[in-house]
């Protein structure tokens, strides 16, 4: 609970109060510590806990919903709040929600041994140079044959523009692109 934010809304009577509770619980996600009852004068206090910004909304919709009903005395909102303080958010005066109970510290477990099991010896295994190759699927005549060797270029070979003229004109056409791009952008 140390770290977040804390709503409290205080009412005359306990009808009130729990009006006041429904409303902030509905309307954000906050969590109802409980309530805690005042001595003299009928006041009920409301404590909620949460992030801040939904603690701000809670409170709000809590202290609107229960001015309808009845009469809202106070309300606060504190923001992160500090450690030494749990004792007195979730006192033994406080009635609803328990407080959350410590938990104890883990027993420490014993290391479990797996057994190993389809171990086989290096021997036993196959070498990578031992493998067999299977028969593969045949391939139809079409896909089976020589590469047609005019549409194969050697590997270090550079390729030669076809006609020099039609690149020329490409290059020219793409300048004059370019060009124009320029110019419109002005």
């Amino acid at each position: 609970m140390s770290g977040q934010s804390l709503g409290l809304i205080e009412t005359v009577g306990l009808t009130v109060a729990v009006e006041a509770a429904d409303a902030a619980i509905k309307s954000a996600n906050v969590e109802l510590v409980g309530y805690e009852l005042t001595k003299g004068s009928g006041l009920v206090t409301i404590k909620l806990t949460g992030e801040v910004g939904a603690m701000n909304a809670a409170v709000s919709a809590g202290v609107a919903a229960a001015s309808r009903v009845g009469q809202v005395y106070a309300w606060k909102v504190i923001a992160r709040t500090a450690t030494g303080i749990d004792s007195l958010i979730a006192s033994s005066q406080t009635c609803g929600t328990p407080p959350e109970p410590t938990a104890p510290a883990a027993a420490e477990v014993p290391d479990a041994t797996i057994a190993v099991v389809n171990i086989t010896s290096p021997a036993q295994s196959a070498s990578c140079l031992a493998f067999e190759e299977s028969p593969g699927v045949e391939l139809p005549a079409s896909l089976a044959s020589e590469p047609d060797p005019a549409l194969v270029q050697p590997v270090g070979a550079e390729a030669e523009p076809q006609n020099e003229s039609a690149v020329q004109a490409t290059q020219e056409e793409k300048k004059t692109a370019r060009t124009r791009a320029k110019n419109t952008r002005r």
